[in-house]
């Protein structure tokens, strides 16, 4: 597994998800592999996004520029929407401990597409928004079910 690197978000997940977490920790004293697979959960959600170039909204990604695509056909450069090389998509991963997840790219210009330029529409792959770190209800949805799943014996 990569390192994670080049965007930092709180993720906020809503009142609902802190009491659930916090009921399995009262019976997990290593919550390290609940964390694993919330990770896996985000990762599988962002793969998804990238295939369908949508952001965590359901929103489709902004097309490229015509002055980035001029210049791509002139470089004979091929691919799709933010995956060219594909070393971003392949960058992403996340790390887990027994009360944290992390997920993030290791690919540092992963936070432009995140966060959005002055010159280029954001292109969102965590967050429904990068400034509040709110994850998409689909996200917060599959990591309750999750933690119900654990919890439920």
């Amino acid at each position: 597994m990569g390192k994670v690197a080049g965007i930092t978000i709180a993720a906020q997940t809503g009142q609902q998800v802190a009491p659930r977490l916090a009921q399995l920790a009262a019976r997990l004293a290593d919550l390290t592999p609940v964390m694993e697979d919330i990770g896996a959960i985000l990762e599988r959600n962002v793969q998804g996004r990238f295939d369908t170039k949508t952001d965590p909204a359901g929103r489709p990604w902004a097309p490229l520029a015509a002055r980035t695509r001029v210049a791509y056909a002139k470089a004979k450069v091929g691919g799709s929407l933010l995956e060219r090389t594909r070393m971003m998509r392949e960058s992403f991963n996340s790390q887990a401990g027994k009360d944290f997840v992390v997920i993030g790219f290791g690919r540092p210009y992963a936070a432009y597409h995140e966060f959005g330029t002055a010159r280029m529409p954001r292109r969102g792959m965590l967050t429904v928004d990068p400034q509040t770190g709110t994850l998409a209800d689909e996200d917060t949805a599959s990591i309750l079910d999750l933690i119900q799943s654990y919890l439920t014996p």
